[in-house]
């Protein structure tokens, strides 16, 4: 019996352009000062369990997260992995929300930006092979807010919330019934939202 892997999402903690609320995507822009104290915040909560190590996406900001992260934790950072960077964001990156960020609105997107499809396929196949090559192992995944709730929606089957910053979710696969479960998002116990309460 294989034993199932756990996954940590954090996504990274506040940019400029987060502040100034601008379509992000693959820009790389770094961490402000807010966004390292929620990293540092976010890894004394992670503490409470234990984790192997740490991987992350190329962007700056997710590789300044682990560092911190891998400081508070006391794991290494062991792997830059492409597949899990944010959503290009296309035209629209750096826009804040207007009538220039409106005219470049297309069903399910802007346009020149990556589909919600298409971060969903390499979000699986980036996920499938990290618990692949890990089984059994808790592993804290840096990522992004957009990817992280297309992810984990994609593999889960649930509708999930955005993601906010600093913030951290758990999803564990189990090989055996190849199945994903999400546990907790944005640092909160998951609950279903078609689950009846007190059923």
């Amino acid at each position: 019996m294989t034993a199932s892997t756990t996954l940590a999402l954090v996504r990274h903690g506040e940019t400029a352009w987060n502040a100034e609320r601008r379509l992000q995507g693959s820009s790389d822009i770094p961490l402000n000062d807010t966004g390292r104290e929620q990293v540092r915040a976010a890894g004394f909560v992670l503490r409470d369990s234990t984790w192997d190590f740490i991987v992350c996406s190329p962007l700056i900001r997710a590789r300044q997260s682990a560092e911190i992260l891998a400081e508070v934790l006391g794991v290494p950072v062991v792997e830059v992995i492409p597949g899990i960077t944010e959503r290009d964001y296309g035209l629209a990156e750096g826009m804040q929300d207007g009538d220039e960020l409106r005219a470049l609105r297309i069903p399910g997107g802007f346009e020149g930006a990556e589909t919600e499809a298409e971060v969903a396929e390499r979000a699986t196949v980036a996920l499938h092979d990290l618990v692949a090559g890990h089984p059994g192992a808790r592993i804290v995944v840096v990522a992004h807010g957009t990817f992280i709730r297309i992810a984990m929606s994609t593999l889960s089957g649930h509708h999930i919330s955005p993601i906010t910053n600093a913030a951290h979710c758990v999803i564990v696969h189990e090989p055996e019934r190849s199945q994903w479960s999400v546990l907790v998002v944005n640092g909160e116990d998951f609950v279903p939202e078609n689950s009846a309460v007190g059923a």
